[in-house]
């Protein structure tokens, strides 16, 4: 006789006469309720210490993402201070490439003007020596005159007079255009001097820039390796297997869903081992119809 349920919640201080192998039935079902809550307690406990790991990891993947946030902040600080000396160096650079074009036609002008100067100091020594080559022969002539005009009468006297005086005359010339020659190469002196101060001028603005490039070459690499620490710090990205899931598991052979399915050890794959603990894959079982997937 089975269990009238009906009558026992009718009246269920009134007994029954059951047969006992529905008693049995009864406690294998109690006991495999038992056994479930156990596993599900124990699912449970594992589960909940699962959530606190998970819980402290995404704590210190919070505390991490603030202290990246905090140096990506620094960073961009530090970056765009880098920036602004980068824009003023390359505002330099070309302020010194501007003062390098005007030194450049300073001297090709300094150049010109030596060449100038150099054209007009060889034509005047060309003159002057023509000049003296004639104010010589003139010399000469008038030492000669002078020489036949010894024994001569006044009239001779004043000729020699004056030229004695003509000979003075080109004495005195000769000496100013010696003195202008020499002015002439102290310009000349002066203009080299000059050329040779600007090319120093150039070659220490060539090195300060050559330098201030390097610089910001090494600025820009820094400012690569900076971006490339950046990526390394960015937190990994939450992938498929998060926390939670809406898949459902589902009997491939009866459709069971839920708590009819339990999750136990396939100790027929051993995924790793921990010492000399074995690891074990996981494999489903449906409590309904027992089949294992």
């Amino acid at each position: 006789m089975s269990i009238d349920w009906a009558k026992a919640e009718e009246k269920p201080d009134k007994k029954q006469a059951v047969e006992g192998r529905f008693l049995l039935d009864l406690r294998a079902k109690v006991n495999d309720l038992e056994k479930q809550l156990s596993e599900t307690k124990t699912d449970l406990s594992g589960t909940q210490s699962d959530l606190k790991a998970t819980k402290g990891k995404l704590e210190t993947s919070t505390n991490d993402l603030n202290s990246t946030k905090t140096e990506l902040n620094e960073t961009k600080s530090i970056l765009e201070q880098v920036n602004n000396k980068l824009e003023d160096k390359i505002q330099t650079v070309n302020d010194l490439n501007s003062e390098v074009e005007g030194l450049k036609s300073n001297l090709e002008n300094v150049n010109s003007k030596a060449s100038e100067l150099e054209e007009k100091l060889e034509s005047k020594e060309q003159e002057f020596e023509a000049t003296i080559s004639s104010l010589s022969s003139e010399l000469d002539a008038s030492k000669a005159q002078i020489n036949g005009l010894q024994s001569s009468t006044s009239e001779s006297q004043e000729k020699i007079d004056n030229l004695t005086s003509e000979v003075q005359e080109l004495n005195s010339k000769l000496t100013s255009t010696q003195e202008e020659n020499t002015k002439l190469n102290e310009q000349l002196m002066e203009l080299n001097n000059t050329l040779l101060q600007k090319d120093t001028s150039i070659q220490e603005l060539s090195n300060n820039l050559s330098a201030k490039e390097k610089l910001i070459e090494a600025q820009t690499a820094h400012l690569d390796d900076v971006e490339t620490e950046l990526g390394k710090l960015k937190p990994p990205e939450m992938g498929t297997g998060g926390f939670a899931s809406d898949e459902r598991i589902t009997c491939p052979m009866c459709g069971s869903v839920g708590r009819e399915i339990k999750q136990i050890e396939d100790k027929t794959k051993v995924l790793s081992y921990v010492g000399h603990i074995p690891m074990y894959a996981k494999k489903n079982v449906c409590k309904k119809c027992g089949y294992e997937f």
